[in-house]
């Protein structure tokens, strides 16, 4: 049995990822049955492609390939989030992403994409790259989603207003390749979600751009009049308001449900949660509960240490 998890944040969690995985090699006796990690998402920053959630920031390539050697060294894939729906055929020149692109493209790592344009350069330009149909393109229908899952793409991150539908989700073809998005914080039956994921598009076009000809300068929202979009207070939400939300995926509905429908891909989401509530989520869902205490631990006193991994068996 595999239990495949897809982790947020390779970048700002860099150090709590490591701990995890190295925690998941060493002292696998913690883990529930079959957990592995699949992947951890995100993007490095100054990324003009990226979706989901705003990022900000300053990276070079020297961290970038820092990053990429210590996970992949590990068999983990690092999967790009380039979901930005507003993308542009200028936009697909960007010198930094393609520079990302070039320095892992080593045919383990992956892309998660909404924008029907910068999937087919992707495929033309790196076609090394496994590519994932986001969960940003909100397709709900479920006929819509079974077209979906028999494209050609590796995994299809499915719609969380189809969690727990069980009667919909045994309609899915290939569902080894259907990712499920167990803790989602957003509002259950959101109509503000695609509006919400372009306005996050626009302002990190937006900011890219700044960065660029404004080197020196920081950034600012509100110097900028063509920004009006706040973030969602949803993202403030728990790991314990999610449980209160009928889109919330159990670690039990995974193992006892979700599992032997044939699904084995589960996705956390968390890239701009804070660290206390990730490391809580992580537990909740891959630590079995009698090591919970042992497992938060281990992760806190790590944490602590000054780049120093001490987790034996």
């Amino acid at each position: 049995m595999k239990v495949r998890f897809h982790l947020p944040e390779f970048v700002h969690q860099f150090k709590f990822n490591l701990i995890f995985a190295t925690m998941l090699q060493n002292c696998p006796q913690f883990f529930r049955e079959g957990v592995e990690i699949a992947s951890i998402y995100g993007v490095f920053p100054q990324s003009l492609w990226n979706g989901g959630r705003t990022v900000d920031g300053l990276c070079d390539m020297s961290f970038v390939n820092g990053v990429l050697k210590t996970f992949n060294n590990k068999g983990i894939p690092l999967r790009f989030t380039f979901t930005n729906p507003l993308l542009t055929e200028e936009h697909l020149h960007d010198e930094f992403c393609n520079k990302v692109m070039a320095a892992a493209d080593n045919g383990l790592n992956e892309v998660i994409v909404n924008s029907p344009l910068l999937e087919d350069y992707i495929r033309k330009n790196y076609p090394r790259y496994k590519i994932t149909s986001s969960t940003c393109k909100r397709i709900t229908d479920i006929e819509k989603l079974q077209d979906e899952v028999n494209k050609d793409y590796h995994i299809v991150v499915v719609d969380y207003d189809l969690n727990n539908k069980f009667d919909l989700l045994e309609k899915i073809p290939h569902k080894e390749k259907c990712e499920i998005l167990v803790n989602a914080c957003c509002d259950p039956g959101c109509k503000k979600r695609v509006e919400h994921y372009r306005e996050i598009g626009n302002k990190q076009i937006i900011f890219c751009e700044h960065i660029r000809k404004h080197p020196n300068q920081p950034f600012r929202p509100e110097d900028h009049k063509e920004l009006s979009f706040k973030e969602c207070r949803c993202t403030e939400r728990s790991i314990l308001d999610i449980k209160e939300l009928s889109t919330h995926v159990t670690p039990d509905d995974i193992w006892n449900k979700y599992v032997p429908m044939g699904f084995n891909q589960f996705k956390i989401e968390g890239r701009t949660a804070p660290r206390l509530n990730l490391i809580e989520t992580y537990l909740y869902y891959m630590i079995k509960p009698e090591y919970i205490d042992r497992a938060r631990i281990m992760l806190l006193l790590n944490l602590e240490n000054n780049g120093v991994i001490s987790i034996n068996k």
